[in-house]
């Protein structure tokens, strides 16, 4: 009786956290453009590169296709001049003669991150006061960058980042990830934020000015890291910038994967947030709504408890739903419902995996996380 009062307990602080993080991602106005969009400082975007797959043309694009007052520099970097991604690059600036853009042989590896790396090489002929960094696979909507810089003009913002949403979720393994990706992580980062200022940034997109960057020792300080977006949004707001996110939901586009290559991009993902956060993804296991309602019933399997467990799991279902929706508006989010206890359930099994061990594959190759965040190369 005390396991089953005790499962009890975890089931409604369970449903108490969901609830918080329904509530907190509703009251979020996503999608929201901005009124007045005068404010157009001049941008150097900065984009590294490393392959290329059937989604990388259109997401590179829509970089080259902004409706955007201000100047705008976009600069694409790539490890050799054998990369594929090259002949997409230069297609597209062909198509685009008038845009100020230019691929860029970033050749020395000046860290075990290579992207990182790869962003000091292209930091260094950025032009304009504003750098932006995306990664490969987004793809944004044409007026994204009259959105994003619209907080740097604010006194004491640091670092503007934007939400994401897993757009072409097209295997199950997939559509398991885009319910963590499309209805959980963005409002649990809300609920975050409603305890705490935030203290990182996520690296889909992010706008900085050129000399909070510099402040904080510029890319350079963080060529050894794994997260380097993360590092990137603490040491801001540590030395005193304010983080942002942008309303405006950018898109993510992959190639088709499949359950090994997602379950290793969650673990590693996993991994990650345990060495940075240590103490809330420690305790992130409460907020696991589906996990204590069924431990409870196991413990103590009577229809009233039955009775309670599914409804439980029935809110659980609707708010997967519901804010998937909110970030998804359309067929996207068709059955994040029915998938999202099946995703909780995986989750604790992922929540444990962090546990089991320091290394992670990123790809192709395998390294060992350092309590630090750094990045060892090793078996």
């Amino acid at each position: 009786m005390i396991l089953s009062g005790l499962l009890a307990i975890l089931a409604g602080l369970s449903l108490a956290l969901l609830l918080w993080q329904w509530r907190v991602g509703r009251g979020f106005p996503l999608h929201r453009r901005v009124a007045d969009a005068s404010f157009a400082p001049a941008v150097t975007l900065l984009k590294p590169l490393k392959g290329c797959d059937e989604t990388t043309e259109a997401s590179l694009r829509s970089w080259l296709t902004q409706d955007y007052a201000g100047d705008v520099q976009i600069l694409f970097g790539v490890a050799s001049a054998d990369d594929p991604a090259c002949g997409v690059v230069r297609r597209l600036m062909a198509e685009h003669p008038h845009r100020d853009a230019q691929l860029v042989i970033c050749a020395d590896r000046l860290g075990i991150n290579a992207k990182v790396s790869k962003l000091v090489q292209l930091q260094r002929q950025a032009k304009h006061g504003v750098i932006l960094v995306s990664d490969a696979d987004v793809r944004v909507p044409p007026d994204l960058l009259a959105n994003v810089v619209a907080p740097l003009k604010e006194t004491g913002a640091g670092l503007v980042f934007c939400f994401y949403r897993l757009a072409n979720a097209t295997t199950p393994a997939m559509r398991w990830e885009a319910v963590a990706i499309n209805a959980d992580f963005w409002s649990q980062v809300l609920q975050g934020r409603s305890l705490r200022p935030i203290n990182f940034a996520l690296g889909a997109v992010m706008a900085v000015r050129r000399e909070t960057l510099e402040q904080i020792g510029g890319f350079a300080a963080l060529t050894d890291y794994l997260a380097d977006d993360y590092q990137l949004g603490n040491r801001i707001a540590h030395a005193g910038g304010r983080i942002e996110i942008c309303p405006v939901v950018v898109e993510c586009w992959s190639s088709p994967l499949r359950w090994r290559a997602v379950w290793r991009h969650q673990l590693r993902w996993a991994r990650t947030i345990r060495v940075c956060q240590p103490a809330p993804y420690f305790l992130s296991i409460l907020a696991n709504p589906t996990l204590w309602p069924l431990l409870w019933l196991a413990a103590q399997p009577t229809p009233a408890v039955a009775g309670i467990a599914l409804a439980l799991i029935g809110v659980r279902m609707v708010a997967a739903w519901h804010l998937a929706v909110a970030l998804t508006p359309g067929a996207a989010a068709a059955g994040t419902g029915l998938r999202a206890p099946v995703k909780d359930l995986f989750q604790a099994a992922l929540w444990l995996s962090a546990f089991a061990g320091n290394h992670i594959e990123w790809r192709g190759e395998r390294y060992r996380l350092l309590k630090d965040g750094r990045l060892e190369r090793g078996v």
